[in-house]
């Protein structure tokens, strides 16, 4: 195992949510069926994704996919569900990202900047 993935692997899970969420529609199946996708309102980040509306229990292995506005090529992810939440939307399930390529991860971060920067300039910023 490189430095690196020992780094992030040792990170404390709040350090992993500094990459902002975007919202996003969901399509999310359990991993290795033949279940059609589920299309759910939700977010994602670098680190991994969320839906709302019911969720599979701590441990289940989902596949994902979403298009990225701007694209027509759909993003197929994997992805472990960490965490259920309960909340004014219902049950969500909190995924982090499997096998993601350095392509899916790059093509993510650069939506997410574009969010950013936008959503700045809205404000007011630079």
């Amino acid at each position: 195992m490189s430095e690196q993935s020992k780094e992030r692997n040792q990170r404390p899970v709040e350090d992993r949510r500094e990459s902002p969420r975007v919202s996003m529609r969901i399509r999310v199946r359990r991993a290795g069926t033949s279940d059609a996708f589920e299309s759910r309102e939700g977010n994602i980040s670098l680190g991994g994704f969320a839906w709302f509306g019911w969720a599979m229990p701590v441990g289940t292995k989902v596949e994902a996919r979403f298009s990225l506005p701007g694209s027509d090529e759909e993003l197929q992810v994997r992805g472990e569900v960490l965490h259920v939440g309960h909340g004014s939307r219902g049950s969500s399930a909190h995924v982090r990202f499997l096998e993601l390529s350095a392509e899916a991860e790059l093509r993510i971060a650069r939506y997410i900047d574009e969010i950013e920067l936008a959503e700045s300039k809205a404000r007011g910023g630079a």
